[in-house]
């Protein structure tokens, strides 16, 4: 082994092991280096030995029942997984018989959910919602009876996973690879990557490989992620299958008992594979230099550690990749990088005579990809277990790392000094506002203001005197019903008895209260609080004095807020100026977790730089999003949902997403055209595939199309479909026919139109009666598309034109649709039509390329039969709704407006009333929730099993959908009720 080859391993020695210690102290929330450095050690670097042997003082042991039967393992869970050695002993199976688990589960949602409460000042019924029920559920799902198919099975229909257009391509998850799904579109997305990924070429000397290196299988993961990426590139499919890369990955982390380890550690192999890779190549490559490698040049960067030990001054550089964070304590990302950037005291460092310890770390050079890794999971050691930090953190969208660079030092170290400065002004003049704003002793206090017109008010305020027994006369009612309460007390006395007052009626009759009846009344009390004796001038002074304090109060309290806030701003812009703006970087993606600290799911939202917006990626489904919406999931602080990894890059150096041109045209390249000529190949084949399981879908319906038209020809005219019972296993069902297969209406249509046509023409050639036919069919459906029909009837149904003219298509798409209406083959029963449907089909094969755009013709067509599609989803859910069957309706009803959904977003005409499909919507979710509620309540084994099963397998899901649009008021309403109902039950 060559001195490089020493150096390089050392080094990678060095910063695994730093990993390592840095992954230990988040873990543990131990920050002794030497402790943890043992620790290590003592575990020969395994991970979770080494936390066993940190916690094991602290940690709670079950007892061996306990501890087997509170393991519950998720191996069927898609969107949630084991993240932690932790993960699973503390899981309680709320399905089972013991009623004993239910309490244990109830005590400890409410103790995690008042630990929240007092750490982030969230309400109990906020944690409730977010954590206790949607936790719970998702923690117990695996042990529910499963009643539908697997979240991420295949459609059978391979339309359903075709790719739109040029929508990027989702990553199908294949069993708790969520993670891998997040991490790989994060970076696939990042150009300069994806390029280093595309072409690389293996090493010549691969095969003479040492066998430790072999054993790493960088390799052959390398080959896999290509074959990933040129499909992420190329693919005609909605989603790629990424198996292959992902077992290779995975393997590497199967310990003996099989048992996952954190995601953080599979990002770092990731990593540390990849410059394997390329170092091996560099190492190749190299011309007497020492080897460049990429992955290092592209994810690493330098500080230098500045600090004092024991009294001794010393300066370390060291490199670093992932930078971690903490979390807990802060309130956004600069105050994470300020608390990590200075350990312990730092005036030694400016002073010989102090012997203090502490350092601080200065960048020396940044990476142009920075990721910061959030962390958000600590170990809790009184409980023995992981546990997720839900406390908000902001972030911006560019942030500038001037200050923390060492040549800025000298220049932060003052701007720092100033803000301490500042800060400590600031907490003065925040207690003197709050002795204006908190005035008094006790534990009720007022603001100074209202006290001084307290004051005022009552100085001003004149002794009016009365007996209670008026005021009780005064408030009395005035119908003349008698209460005991108007009764003088001599009455009470000397008089009748209670059961001789007059009354209408003995329930208006009052309890008389001996105490008060029996004691003696005051002759003369003040009606309100007032001074007994007050001069004229001693009245003018004091008000005068409370007057002028009053003011003087105001006037204070103004000049304090406005002098906080003036602080505050200063404070804010303490480094924008423009020595302290050279080094911006833009966030190019965030991964977010959501769920607890032993099971959750993961997405990421990334940056389109190109089209300047947000896109969220979430395994198969790949959406636009918003930074609001990123917001909302990735800060924390109320949702299960927060951000555990921040990629940023650097906003100068535009390489990173520079799109790729052709050397010779200079036109830009897309698609398969970027991709080198192995990977091109292999991406035609995976697209041939594909294509041919479309070609065989559509010969399978033609098939089944041509048996239907022979089988009605054989047997008695069948009833309507909406008649006949629904089957959720028959995709047939709402199939629609191919556009030249005309239906009876239809076909009725064309003939109607060619008599009239043949009545109405003198010259009677094929040709001139198709012209009129086509004149009185297109007049005919034009009236239909501006008339405002009944509710009832929906004119767009009848004709694929009405559609067409109401949103407003190209007069070219509507003529062609009419020409192939009336040369359809149905027409040949009869020899006038048949003429006519020859001249049609020849009109039709006359039409050149260029005088009609297919591809906007078929989107058309293709549009309308979605609009059908949905409508009969619409019609199938609603008669499911009107015969209560709110299961399978509930089902038909969120396609038929997510469907809809889409439609509108094209035009208002484009769809249906989305109103009224959500009213239903709404309705089923909560006639299935009260269901669910009614079997939860009656205590039965059986029944609550049941309910819980509709709940985690209809309603949860479902909930997210009605939350999609925040403007649908009424929807929010029914999920907090739905939400709060459950909760209440925990």
């Amino acid at each position: 082994m060559t001195v490089e080859q020493n150096v390089l391993q050392q080094s990678k020695s060095q910063k695994h092991q730093q990993t390592f210690l840095n992954q230990l102290r988040e873990i543990t929330g131990i920050n002794d280096i030497q402790v943890l450095q043992q620790a290590l050690k003592d575990s020969n670097g395994n991970l979770e030995l080494a936390v066993t042997f940190l916690t094991a003082k602290n940690a709670k042991v079950p007892q061996q029942e306990e501890a087997t039967y509170y393991q519950t393992a998720l191996p069927g869970n898609d969107r949630y997984i084991s993240v932690g050695s932790q993960a699973d002993t503390n899981v309680i199976d709320l399905t089972g018989d013991d009623k004993d688990d239910l309490q244990r589960a109830i005590a400890l949602s409410l103790e995690e959910s008042n630990r929240a409460f007092r750490e982030t000042g969230i309400t109990d019924e906020e944690q409730a919602i977010s954590r206790v029920l949607e936790a719970s559920i998702a923690e117990n799902k695996a042990s529910l009876k499963r009643t539908h198919p697997e979240v991420w099975s295949d459609s059978p229909n391979p339309y359903d996973r075709k790719r739109q257009d040029s929508c990027p391509v989702g990553l199908k998850n294949v069993g708790n690879t969520c993670w891998f799904s997040a991490v790989i579109q994060s970076l696939f997305n990042l150009l300069e990557f994806r390029r280093l990924v595309l072409n690389y070429n293996p090493p010549a000397s691969a095969q003479d490989l040492s066998r430790n290196q072999k054993e790493h299988r960088n390799l052959p993961f390398m080959r896999e992620l290509r074959y990933l990426f040129a499909l992420l590139v190329g693919s005609k499919r909605k989603y790629v299958d990424p198996s292959r890369a992902v077992e290779i990955l995975k393997d590497a982390f199967k310990s003996n008992d099989s048992q996952q380890q954190d995601v953080s550690e599979f990002t770092h192999k990731l990593l540390d594979w990849l410059e394997d890779a390329f170092q091996i190549k560099a190492e190749e490559e190299r011309d007497g230099e020492k080897p460049k490698n990429p992955m290092v040049e592209l994810f690493y960067g330098r500080f230098l550690a500045v600090g004092v030990l024991e009294g001794k001054k010393f300066e370390n550089t060291e490199m670093f990749g992932q930078y971690p964070l903490q979390v807990n304590g802060f309130k956004d990302l600069h105050e994470c990088l300020e608390a990590a950037m200075i350990e312990g005291e730092i005036e030694s460092l400016h002073s010989e005579n102090s012997g203090k310890s502490g350092q601080e770390h200065w960048f020396t050079e940044l990476p142009p990809v920075l990721t910061f890794e959030l962390s958000r999971f600590e170990f809790n050691q009184a409980l023995g277990r992981p546990e997720k930090i839900h406390n908000k953190l902001e972030f911006p969208p560019i942030l500038y790392l001037d200050r923390y660079m060492h040549k800025n030092r000298e220049i932060t170290r003052i701007k720092r000094e100033e803000i301490k400065r500042l800060k400590e002004y600031l907490t003065v003049l925040q207690q003197r506002l709050e002795r204006y704003l908190s005035y008094g002793s006790g534990p009720k206090r007022f603001p100074l203001v209202d006290v001084l017109q307290y004051a005022l008010e009552f100085a001003s305020s004149k002794p009016v005197c009365t007996s209670p027994i008026d005021d009780i006369d005064a408030s009395a009612p005035p119908s003349g019903t008698v209460t005991a309460q108007t009764i003088p007390s001599t009455t009470e006395q000397q008089g009748p008895s209670s059961s001789e007052i007059p009354s209408t009626s003995p329930v208006q009759r009052s309890v008389i209260h001996k105490p008060f009846t029996q004691s003696r009344i005051p002759p003369d009390l003040p009606m309100h609080p007032a001074p007994r004796h007050i001069t004229e001038e001693e009245l003018s002074v004091l008000e005068g004095c409370l007057h002028r304090w009053r003011t003087e109060v105001e006037n204070d309290t103004r000049d304090l807020q406005e002098s906080i806030s003036r602080i505050h701003r200063t404070i804010e812009l303490m480094y924008s100026d423009k020595s302290m703006v050279q080094v911006p970087y833009r966030l190019h993606a965030v991964l977010v977790h959501e769920g607890q600290a032993n099971a959750g799911h993961y997405w990421a939202y990334i940056y389109d730089h190109h089209q300047r917006r947000w896109m969220k990626y979430n395994d198969i489904s790949v959406t636009k999003s918003t930074w609001e919406e990123l917001e909302r999931d990735s800060f924390g602080g109320y949702r299960n949902a927060s951000a555990y990894c921040l990629m940023y890059i650097n906003d100068k150096e535009q390489f990173l997403i520079q799109e790729e041109f052709n050397k010779e045209t200079g036109q830009m390249l897309l698609g398969v055209d970027t991709l080198p000529p192995d990977l091109k190949d292999y991406v035609k084949e995976d697209n041939k595939r594909f294509e041919k399981e479309l070609e065989e879908w559509d010969a399978e319906l033609a098939q089944k199309v041509q048996q239907e038209k022979l089988l009605a020809t054989q047997t008695p005219r069948m009833p309507a479909p909406s008649s006949a019972p629904v089957q959720a296993g028959e995709p047939e069902y709402l199939e629609q026919p191919s556009r030249t297969d005309l239906s009876k209406h239809l076909k009725e249509d064309s003939v109607r139109a060619i008599t009239k046509a043949l009545a109405e023409q003198e010259d009677r050639s094929p040709e001139t009666v198709m012209q009129m036919a086509i004149k009185l069919e297109y007049a005919r459906l034009l009236k239909l598309a501006q008339d405002d029909p009944p509710p009832e009837c929906d004119y767009r149904l009848h004709h694929a034109v009405v559609y067409f003219m109401q949103n407003e298509a190209p007069k070219k798409i509507i003529e062609r649709t009419l020409l192939e209406q009336f040369g359809d083959h149905n027409l040949s029963f009869d020899e006038r039509c048949r003429n006519i449907m020859k001249v049609a089909q020849a009109k039709l094969e006359m039409i050149k390329p260029d005088e009609v755009n297919m591809e906007e013709y078929e989107r058309w067509h293709q549009e309308y039969r979605n609009y059908r599609e949905t409508t009969m989803y619409l019609m199938v859910g609603l008669e499911l709704f009107q015969k209560k069957s709110y299961m399978e309706a509930l089902l038909y009803l969120i396609y038929a407006y997510q469907n809809n959904k889409e439609l509108l977003s094209r035009g208002l005409y484009r769809g249906h009333d989305e109103e009224l499909i959500s009213h239903y919507r709404r309705e089923c979710l909560l006639k299935l929730n009260e269901h669910a509620a009614a079997l939860f309540e009656s205590g039965d084994d059986q029944e609550v099993n049941n309910g819980l099963i509709i709940m985690n397998e209809l309603i949860v899901p479902c909930l997210p959908l009605l939350l999609v649009d925040e403007t649908e008021e009424k929807d929010i309403a029914a999920v907090e009720d739905m939400r709060n109902r459950w909760c209440s039950y925990l």
